[in-house]
């Protein structure tokens, strides 16, 4: 087997090339390497003759990557952060380790944050920092450990791992639920005010969808409030506002402590389910086992009780 230097481009130059890449310009690689322009063109020139071709496609003050500087740009990136963060690791001496987790608002929110102390507790000496964003971060660059979403397993750059599936049915506050009266088949719902929020999320399932699985026409105009994100609905429904679509396990406590009610028991199952996604590019890290293993435990015991 032929030794990594004889196998490898001159280090130096993938160095320059990689940080000349990521910023797609020379002069931005000269300044963050602390070097000369001059410096940076060598180092490339020297790299596309080691290869035999171009990296770069030069013209009038820009540069841009060929499809093979793309190519290398990608893998050199992705060394280079698996590099950086194994030698992070072993300079905290194992002592304690530290955990990014990225999650949606309304995961965080209404499941994960209730529930998180008991891993620590678990696991004092892991340090845990989470990331709550409703769209999933690019998996290639993001610094995050592991995260939580719901979908159809498939994220570039991920590797997914399914935790549980979901059910949507709709709930409101008991006081509203009293006013309400009985409602004995999903079309009487429209006669009363629906909760609605915005998203982008072709796997997310509003009521039009919902009503439409049970075959109910849902009138041009409803009554109704639309919010701008799912927990801005619940606190909604919460609040007496009307009628909102439950995520199972997203009220699930809410509907425990009795601050939510199930109206009916018709329940969509969406498409989808929820995944614990790892970045392939990330070196694998013992807290990203453990709390691969808590979740895994927590969906299961979560699958056994009943609401």
């Amino acid at each position: 087997m032929k030794s990594f230097r004889r196998q490898l481009p001159p280090l130096t130059a993938l160095t320059v090339f990689e940080a000349a890449a990521r910023l797609s310009s020379f002069t931005k690689a000269a300044i963050e390497l602390g070097v000369t322009q001059a410096a940076v063109s060598r180092q490339i020139h020297l790299l596309e003759e080691d290869f035999g071709f171009p990296l770069f496609a030069r013209s009038h003050r820009r540069v841009a990557l060929t499809d093979k500087g793309r190519m290398l740009s990608e893998a050199a990136s992705g060394a280079f952060n698996l590099l950086a963060e194994s030698v992070a690791d072993l300079r905290r001496g194992g002592e304690s380790d530290d955990l990014t987790i990225s999650a949606t608002v309304a995961f965080s929110h209404f499941w994960l944050m209730p529930r998180i102390s008991e891993f620590s507790r678990q696991y004092p000496d892991i340090n845990l920092r989470i990331v709550t964003q409703d769209d999933m971060p690019d998996l290639e660059r993001a610094e995050m450990d592991i995260a939580v979403r719901f979908g159809n397993g498939m994220w570039p750059g991920g590797h997914a791992e399914a935790l549980f599936e979901d059910e949507i049915f709709p709930i409101c506050s008991p006081d509203f639920a009293r006013s309400a009266g009985p409602i004995g088949a999903p079309g009487d719902l429209i006669r009363h005010s629906l909760i609605s929020n915005d998203t982008d999320d072709p796997m997310w399932t509003g009521w039009n969808e919902w009503l439409s699985a049970f075959s109910v026409v849902v009138p041009r105009k409803t009554l109704g409030l639309r919010c701008s994100f799912y927990t801005e609905a619940i606190y909604a429904a919460l609040n007496g506002h009307g009628i909102a679509l439950g995520w199972k396990h997203l009220v699930r406590d809410l509907l425990d402590q009795h601050r939510l009610v199930q109206l009916t028991d018709a329940a969509v199952k969406p498409r989808g389910a929820y995944f614990a996604v790892i970045p392939t590019r990330r070196a694998p890290k013992e807290s990203v086992r453990l709390f691969r293993e808590w979740l895994s435990v927590a969906s299961q015991e979560l699958a056994t009780r009943n609401l």
